[in-house]
């Protein structure tokens, strides 16, 4: 057995309370005896969501001996909102024990610096392991199976259920839909992602007429598919339907995958996608159905191709659906709000995808950093309308330049050339108009809108979290707001100017190695918001220790540092040996005050 750390694990405590639990209050004495797996998340975070897929199978193999617990730990005001995290544990299949803790106060006791984070406690209480991103389920399977003999060995195993209870399930047409569009005949199709399957309704948008999908999760086609949490929808143009056999492309979110869909019959293709998620080394082009995705959550016709808003890796893709082929459009795989040409600007999870009447631009709701954006037909520039970065949000209007959102998902062209911004965690559509600049609010009241279709100069919005679609009748004023303004309740990190040591902290998984066959098995990347709190250490290396220099001159500001390293079986009779990628990026945000520390320690898989 591999002797490694412990360190006895903080209890877990939060104002929100205990969900899936039937009602009763947990504490670590209750899961004496369990190995437990900490689950450090918030719903707005596409990695996290990587993550809940990533245990499903590990949650199911080892159900007697494990319990995941969630610790919903929110980013966003919205996601403090204990009513908001009932909804996403519903909403994501969540099926364990989950710590609403809005004052991040366990976060802050595990010492947890990203979403997600899981923490592994042994059967005695004590931590022994920490890993931070997607990619390490692998790992943590191999974990438990030494926690399972060890313990099993001392007597201090105990198997049987574990406290989860099922909440009671609610009836209702639609759950959780994520976005709609207006068919030729006026009906509507709406991606009913809790459902997993399409809903067709008359034009009342409340009568089904057909459903899409037998609701079970699956990656199937033909006449009776399966879909895995549907989001984005877009009609094939009338020319093109005929020649390509298919009237509406959609965005099979964790399935991965695009999907056509005939209307005549029902009967879905799959376009681009493998099922399996992309990761960094991947391909980034070729035969659509040969290259991963990885959560594509909108799709839209946009300058000759079906531009695709890639949130799980930060990017705009485009399939072609002449030539059957997908490439990367805009993005380089790194979390943030940078302009510019396509292949350098950064993305934050773009989740909400319009074009202009004129087709001249193509519209974004880049959630993570709040932020309405778009790209140019032709040269393919991407500029930011409105938002500032990932860590400054709220809800105010006026001068684009000043106005806030809260993690908009939807964004929709109006008939006046303004855009409507389904504003999903302020609960309200909010508008844009490039010909003023300014930003106003059309509706509040709203639940999580994700989507609008505009019909006959009223606006039917998708209520994601009421499970229905609302039409509205587009007003003529704005409505007037109480304008705030919020910033990411994490404290920020005292830092020295000067000389800081950054080491990204990595063991392997038992039985694994770093995979240096084809060079180099680590990658680390480090910037800066705003660029000049850097003075040195910027740009990609493979070591995962670097040394920066932090301006005097700057007082604050964010480090982003994205890491990756690749394990593979560590047995040389193994021939094709099994490898598993690990990578998380980290924004931390620091403050730089005299006497701070001049070290800075990121766990991607280990203990510090």
């Amino acid at each position: 057995m591999t002797s490694r750390a412990r360190v006895r694990a903080p209890e877990l405590v939060g104002k929100g309370g205990w969900l899936n639990t039937g009602g009763k209050d947990l504490s670590l004495v209750d899961f004496r005896g369990k190995i437990v797996i900490a689950d450090f998340w918030t719903f707005c975070c596409i990695n996290c969501l990587h993550v809940l897929d990533e245990l499903r199978e590990l949650e199911e193999k080892h159900r007697d001996t494990v319990v995941i617990v969630g610790v919903h730990s929110p980013k966003f005001v919205h996601e403090a909102d204990h009513r908001a995290v009932v909804d996403a544990v519903a909403r994501y299949e969540v099926h364990h024990p989950v710590l609403d803790d809005p004052e991040l106060v366990t976060w802050k006791q595990y010492a947890v610096r990203a979403w997600p984070t899981l923490v592994v406690i042994d059967p005695e209480g004590y931590v022994v392991a920490q890993h931070a991103g997607e990619g390490h389920a692998h790992a943590i399977a191999k974990l438990v199976e030494e926690l399972e003999a060890e313990h099993a060995a001392k007597g201090t195993l105990r198997r049987g259920d574990g406290p989860y209870v099922a909440p009671e399930p609610e009836a209702g047409d639609l759950r959780f839909p994520g976005k709609a569009v207006r068919l030729p005949d006026g009906h509507y199709l709406v991606a009913d992602s809790g459902h997993h399957s399409l809903v067709e309704l008359d034009a009342d948008g409340e009568t089904v007429l057909r459903r899409i999908g037998d609701g079970v999760r699956g990656l199937v086609d033909g006449p009776e598919p399966r879909f895995s949490e549907p989001q984005g929808l877009a009609l094939v143009p009338a020319g093109l339907a005929p020649e390509l056999g298919y009237d509406v492309v959609v965005a099979d979110t964790v399935n991965h995958a695009l999907r056509g869909v005939r209307l005549a019959d029902g009967s879905v293709t799959t376009l681009a996608g493998t099922g399996k998620q992309w990761w960094q080394g991947s391909p980034t082009s070729g035969a659509a159905r040969e290259v991963d995705l990885s959560s594509p959550w909108d799709v839209a016709f946009f300058d000759g191709r079906v531009w695709i808003a890639m949130a799980g890796v930060h990017q705009l893709w485009s399939f072609d659906p002449a030539a059957g082929t997908v490439s990367v459009a805009a993005g380089t795989t790194n979390e943030g709000l940078v302009d510019g040409p396509a292949d350098e600007a950064w993305f934050a999870q773009p989740s909400g995808l319009a074009v202009s009447a004129d087709g001249g631009r193509l519209w974004v709701a880049d959630s993570e950093t709040s932020a309405l954006r778009w790209v140019s037909r032709g040269t393919h520039e991407v500029r930011t309308a409105v938002g500032t970065g990932l860590f400054d949000f709220g809800h105010r209007d006026g001068a684009a330049g000043q106005a806030l959102l809260q993690h908009p998902l939807g964004v929709t062209v109006l008939p006046d050339g303004s855009v409507a911004v389904s504003d999903t965690y302020n609960h309200a559509l909010r508008r844009y108009d490039p010909a003023s600049g300014e930003v106003s609010t059309l509706a509040t009241d709203l639940r999580e809108p994700s989507g609008a279709v505009v019909v006959d100069g009223d606006i039917v919005v998708v209520e994601s979290a009421r499970h229905r679609l609302t039409r509205l009748r587009l007003p003529e004023e704005a409505v007037r707001v109480e304008a705030v303004a919020h910033r990411t309740q994490r404290a920020a990190t005292e830092v020295a100017p000067g000389a800081l040591q950054l080491d990204v902290v990595f063991s392997a998984p038992t039985g694994q190695k770093l995979d240096e066959r084809y060079g180099p098995s680590t990658r680390l990347l480090v910037s800066a918001t705003p660029p000049e709190l850097l003075v040195s250490g910027a740009g990609a290396d493979s070591a995962l220790s670097r040394e920066l220099v932090l301006s005097g001159e700057v007082a604050e500001g964010v480090l982003h540092v994205s890491a990756m390293a690749a394990s593979c079986d560590d047995d040389p009779e193994i021939e094709y040996p099994a490898c598993h990628v690990h990578q998380q990026d980290w924004g931390v945000p620091v403050r730089l005050v005299a006497g701070g520390t001049s070290r800075l320690p990121l766990v991607l898989a280990g203990m510090e």
